[in-house]
């Protein structure tokens, strides 16, 4: 994954975060936010895999943050 996308979701947590307000446009804005968070992780899974012997680190300390959750 990019760091620029990794980048642009950690953004979009934070400030999912930050909307925690119980008003109509805060909770509105959350789901926008949420859904694309959902968008993104989705995007990355339908990356194709690489099929030589290199080793993504980002990618590995994606999946092992995944597993441990």
């Amino acid at each position: 994954m990019l760091p620029t996308f990794l980048l642009a979701r950690d953004h979009l947590e934070q400030a999912a975060v930050i909307l925690q307000g119980t008003d109509s446009r805060s909770r509105q804005l959350r789901h926008i936010i949420e859904r694309t968070i959902g968008l993104m992780d989705e995007f990355q899974r339908r990356q194709p895999k690489r099929s030589d012997n290199v080793l993504d680190f980002l990618e590995f300390q994606r999946r092992r943050r995944d597993y441990e959750e």
